[in-house]
């Protein structure tokens, strides 16, 4: 077997594989031997079939299997020995003379690859890159506080309307035969309609009023049906005025800030005052914006390397088959309105690939499990549930973990978290001080700027 390498350009190349009959003659032997021992053919025994008569009947089928084999192992084989480094799958070229897998001896096979272009994505402390602190007031404090004061709280019975009470009443239509429902209930802070709304406000229990449902919605056909207990195409039949008679009203009290509070947010005696308690959000507040603070660096450190790498240019023709070959069902349409952004994703995974490997980045599964860890308890946090025993954080973990795709994102997660840290030891960071405001409007501006 003889295999060659020849570049066209900077950026592809081509491979061709020659196969003499030595090459391939005692592996097809062998599978067809194999393959006697497992054939079932009428007139013999299983696995008592003559070889000969396997030779005869499969031997093609058997030899171009063999040789599609051999091709797949050599070409891989060569590419990792000789360090090729290529971009997407080698596409295999059709021959001008078609290969008779009967009677030929002697096949060539070729490849073309397309090849990653050769630049340097190097960081030191002469680059400069801005780092935003974002900083934590008081009022950001006052505010998770009171989010986890509200998660927390209960409703009590009042007997007088006021604020964002809800209302539980019977609801009847102010016409003869019309419809009525029982104990509907009602949030009036969340009508449309500012005149509907005001007929509410000071009403106690026992009262009875009259509104228009449909004035109040404003004609929102899902709310009122589910108001009135019908059907989205029966609305416009009851678009008149109902009463309304109250006979509940719910009042929402926050949870009181005391250490019953303390011990369901962050576990029994962990915090004893709430001062101790606005000093744990504070701190979980700051955790969360120098991750907040590292994601934007990243955007700007991903940015930042790439104007300073500046264009690459690509074997465009063959990633166009190589997204083809992976997308079949893409039309070539749907492939080229992709192929440009494609290209800028392309040059950042290959930017990544240099910091990888000049920081010696390695992902090992305590990391991943650290990263599900993390991911867990973000997913927790978002609904105020920050104190989650260990045993469900490990399982949902865990089950994260089974699942590919996850994987792919978490090692893709890990690997950016450990560039960011490595890149932030290297280069000189410009500091800057910002609120939590200016901050997501420098989200903006970058979108703004993609626009442009």
């Amino acid at each position: 077997m003889n295999i060659s390498f020849e570049k066209n350009g900077n950026v592809s190349a081509a491979i061709t594989i020659n196969i003499e009959k030595p090459d391939y003659e005692e592996r097809v032997a062998k599978a067809i031997k194999a393959l006697s021992h497992k054939v079932n053919m009428p007139g013999f025994r299983p696995g008592k079939v003559p070889v000969g008569l396997v030779k005869k009947m499969y031997g093609t089928s058997v030899k171009a299997e063999e040789i599609n084999k051999m091709l797949g192992e050599s070409l891989y084989e060569y590419i990792r020995e000789n360090k090729v480094n290529i971009l997407g799958e080698p596409l295999p070229v059709e021959n001008d003379t078609p290969i008779d897998m009967e009677k030929d001896e002697s096949m060539s096979f070729g490849f073309e690859v397309a090849l990653s272009p050769e630049f340097e994505a190097t960081l030191s402390a002469e680059d400069n890159i801005d780092y935003y602190d974002i900083t934590v007031a008081d009022e950001d404090v006052d505010a998770k506080v009171n989010e986890l004061a509200s998660r927390h709280g209960h409703t009590e019975s009042v007997e007088e309307f006021s604020g964002r009470d809800l209302l539980r009443g019977d609801l009847t239509e102010c016409v003869e035969g019309g419809i009525s429902s029982l104990a509907v209930s009602i949030m009036p802070e969340y009508l449309a309609n500012d005149e509907q709304k005001a007929l509410f406000q000071g009403v106690k229990k026992g009262d009875v009023i009259t509104f228009n449902p449909a004035a109040a919605y404003e004609g929102r056909e899902a709310e009122l049906a589910s108001l009135l207990g019908i059907k989205k195409e029966e609305v416009a039949e009851h678009k008149g005025d109902f009463t309304y008679q109250i006979t509940e009203i719910s009042h929402f009290v926050p949870a009181e800030l005391n250490q019953e509070f303390f011990d369901k947010i962050y576990g029994e005696g962990n915090v004893k005052s709430e001062e101790e308690l606005r000093a744990k959000v504070r701190s979980e507040l700051e955790a969360m914006q120098v991750a907040d603070s590292d994601y934007k660096f990243l955007v700007d450190l991903r940015k930042y390397l790439e104007d300073k790498v500046g264009t690459l240019t690509f074997a465009n023709d063959i990633l166009r088959r190589v997204m083809k070959a992976n997308y079949p069902d893409k039309s070539d349409e749907d492939i080229e309105k992709g192929f440009d952004q494609s290209l800028v994703e392309l040059k950042w995974h290959l930017i990544k690939e240099k910091l990888v490997a000049a920081n010696n980045i390695k992902v090992e599964d305590k990391d991943l499990k650290a990263m599900a860890l993390q991911a867990t308890k973000f997913q927790f946090a978002q609904y105020g549930i920050t104190n989650v025993p260990d045993e469900y954080l490990e399982n949902y973990a865990a089950e994260m973990l089974k699942k590919k795709e996850q994987v792919d994102s978490l090692v893709n997660r890990c690997i950016e978290t450990k560039i960011v840290e490595a890149a932030k030891n290297v280069v000189t960071l410009n500091h800057k001080s910002v609120s939590r405001e200016d901050f997501m409007k420098l989200f903006e501006n970058n979108d703004a700027e993609q626009e442009a």
